[in-house]
């Protein structure tokens, strides 16, 4: 159960991660480097939830 749990908490953070990158990429403001990084913290989440989710 605590694995689920864990799991369904990375898909939270992935979804919310999503969202922010394309807020972010509609944001004229934005650093790129801030948007490279948010991209492989999502991408990071994606492979974790993969990963235990196999």
């Amino acid at each position: 159960m605590a694995l689920t749990a864990h799991v369904e908490n990375l898909k939270k953070k992935h979804r919310e991660m999503s969202d922010a990158v394309e807020a972010a990429q509609r944001a004229p403001s934005t650093d790129g480097l801030e948007l490279t990084s948010m991209k492989k913290e999502k991408m990071r989440l994606k492979e974790e939830i993969t990963r235990l989710s196999s």
